[in-house]
Formats: structure tokens, C-alpha cells, sequence
């Protein structure tokens, strides 16, 4: 049985948005990702990725006999929440983005089982090379409390446009 092909349909241009190139990123632009309530199934899921085993992350009864109200996320968990990929600047950025070049984050607050957090990346610095440029974010991840949990930065290498692509 033969089926019939779309001459319409190219899936290269299958894209959620049209590509960005470092030039036409501005400082203070934002990227939001979707709020994630932190559960069991999350936690089970970085220790295993982690190899993390202390009580402290998945243990009820352990947290509660040390004063806290239930298991508390590992630090990496909750920076993980602010992967690029985990919303949409990489699509944003879909033919120019070459990698994550740098991570740092500073904990500030404890997050729970049962916590729901709003990652979310600002753009705070561009640095411009001869074909590259340096996206620099600032990524915070609040709670449902609107408390500040996280505070960092990403740098992210990025291709300049084309010269024969130029606007």
C-alpha cells in the first residue's frame, strides 16, 4: 500500500518559533518555564540520576524527626529546574545555540516535597566575539510562597547570524 506524500510539508520547518541569533537578543528579555510541582516521583528521579542517598532527600520520617516539614529537594534538583531546555529558549534559539558554557546558582531558601516552583532566565549581559556571542542569565526559581529559593547565572554560547542572513 502506497501512501501519498505531502509536497507541503517539510518538517525541517516544523519549529515551535522562528530561530534567533545573538543579535537579536536584548538585555532584559525574559524566558519563562512552567511551574513544576515538586513531588515523590521527582525526587525518586534525581536520586537516581544523582546517586544522592541521604535521608534528607527522601526519607518522610527522617525530615520529621530533624524539625522539617517533609523531604527536602537537593540544591542540584532545584537548579535543575532552571535548564534551558526545560523551556522555550532553545527553541528560540533552535540553528544558533551551541551549548551552556557556565552554571552557577546560590540556594536560599528550602524547598519541600509538595513545593511548586517558577524557574525563570533573564538576559543580563551580551557578549559579542567575531562569529559568537555570550548570552549571560540571570535564573531565579521562586516558590508558590513568591519566595526567591534561587538565584544565579547561565552563560550560554550562541552563533551570530549568518553575514549572507544578515537583517
Amino acid at each position: 500500500m502506497t501512501k501519498d506524500i505531502d509536497p507541503d510539508f517539510d518538517p525541517a520547518k516544523h519549529t515551535l518559533t522562528e530561530s534567533s541569533y545573538f543579535e537579536d537578543l536584548e538585555i532584559g528579555q525574559r524566558f519563562l518555564s512552567p511551574s513544576r510541582t515538586l513531588g515523590d516521583a521527582n525526587f525518586a528521579a534525581f536520586q537516581m540520576v544523582s546517586g544522592d542517598n541521604h535521608p534528607i532527600h527522601y526519607d518522610e520520617e527522617y525530615c520529621r524527626r530533624r524539625g522539617y516539614p517533609g523531604m527536602l529537594a537537593h540544591g542540584l534538583q532545584v537548579a535543575a529546574q532552571c535548564a534551558p531546555g526545560a523551556g522555550m529558549l532553545p527553541h528560540v534559539l533552535e540553528d544558533s545555540l551551541i551549548g551552556l558554557i557556565e552554571h552557577s546558582a546560590k540556594f536560599l531558601k528550602p524547598v519541600y516535597s509538595g513545593d511548586t516552583v517558577y524557574p525563570a532566565l533573564e538576559v543580563i549581559d551580551l557578549t559579542p566575539g567575531n562569529t559568537t556571542g555570550v548570552i549571560t542569565l540571570r535564573t531565579t526559581v521562586h516558590n508558590q510562597r513568591r519566595q526567591l529559593v534561587l538565584e544565579g547565572t547561565q552563560k550560554m554560547l550562541v552563533k551570530k547570524r549568518p553575514i549572507a542572513a544578515n537583517k
